[in-house]
C-alpha cells in the first residue's frame, strides 16, 4: 500500500496493489462493522466514515467490488508515457512486466539569470529545445505504441492485425503533465488519446527503472477514504 496523502476536497487518497486488495477490504470491515456497500462505496455503519474504489486503467465497466475483484485477476495490457523535459520513456506493460519500451534523454537548456536581450535570447532557445525534444518524443511513442492501439470499426490497420497481439486497453501517462500534452499534441498520436486515462502519475526524469515503477503503481487501485 501507498502511503496516505491529501485529496482535494477533503479526504485521503491510498493506492493499494491488486494483490492486497482482498486484505484491505477484510481490516475496512474489521474496523467498521457492519459496514455497506453502494457500488464502489463502502460506508461505516457507525461512524459513517466511506471509502470509494477506482478501478486501476483499463478495468472499465466494473460497477460493484466482486466485479473489481473478478477483474483484477487478468489485469490489462498498459500503455506507458513518462515525460518530462530532460526526458521521455514509453512502453508496453503486461502484469508488472514492461515487454516494449524505449528510453531517451535530451537537453532542453536550464534557466538563465541574465537579463534583458540575454535573458530572451535564452527563453527563445529554451522554448525552441523544449519543442524539438516534445516531437522527438512524439516519435518514440509513435514507434513503440502506435502498433498497440486498438482497431477502429472498420480498420485492420491495428492491434493483432500488425501482429503484436493484444491492444492495450488504456494509456498512463505521468512526470510533467504539459511536456505529456505537448507529446500527445502530435497528431499522428490521436489514436491514443481516447485510451488515456485522466491520473497523472507521480514520477521523476524516466529512466527504465522509473518506468519499471511506474508499471507497478499504474495497477494500484485508489481509494478515496473519508475522513
Amino acid at each position: 500500500m501507498r502511503g496516505a496523502r491529501p485529496a482535494a476536497g477533503g479526504g485521503r487518497w491510498v493506492e493499494i496493489s491488486p494483490e492486497r486488495l482482498r486484505g484491505w477490504l477484510d481490516g475496512f470491515y474489521g474496523r467498521h462493522d457492519g459496514a455497506s456497500e453502494d457500488g464502489l462505496t463502502l460506508t461505516g455503519a457507525s461512524n459513517g466514515d466511506t471509502a470509494t474504489l477506482h478501478p486501476p486503467p483499463g478495468v472499465d465497466g466494473v460497477t460493484d467490488v466482486d466485479g473489481l475483484l473478478t477483474a483484477l485477476i487478468q489485469p490489462p495490457r498498459l500503455g506507458l508515457l513518462l515525460a518530462r523535459k530532460g526526458a521521455v520513456a514509453a512502453g508496453v506493460v503486461d502484469g508488472t512486466a514492461v515487454v516494449v519500451s524505449k528510453v531517451e534523454r535530451h537537453y532542453v537548456q536550464g534557466r538563465t539569470a541574465a537579463g534583458g536581450q540575454s535573458q530572451q535570447r535564452y527563453a527563445r532557445r529554451r522554448d525552441n529545445q523544449a519543442t524539438a525534444a516534445a516531437g522527438r518524443a512524439a516519435d518514440i511513442v509513435a514507434r513503440v505504441l502506435l502498433p498497440y492501439r486498438p482497431a477502429t470499426p472498420g480498420s485492420t490497420d491495428a492491434g493483432e492485425s500488425t501482429g503484436v497481439g493484444e491492444p492495450i486497453h488504456a494509456l498512463v501517462c505521468g512526470g510533467d503533465r504539459l511536456m505529456v500534452d505537448a507529446v500527445l499534441a502530435d497528431r499522428r498520436l490521436a489514436p491514443l488519446l481516447p485510451l488515456r486515462h485522466p491520473h497523472v502519475l507521480d514520477c521523476p526524469e524516466p529512466r527504465f527503472a522509473v518506468l519499471q515503477d511506474a508499471a507497478v503503481a499504474a495497477r494500484r487501485v485508489r481509494i478515496h477514504l473519508v475522513p
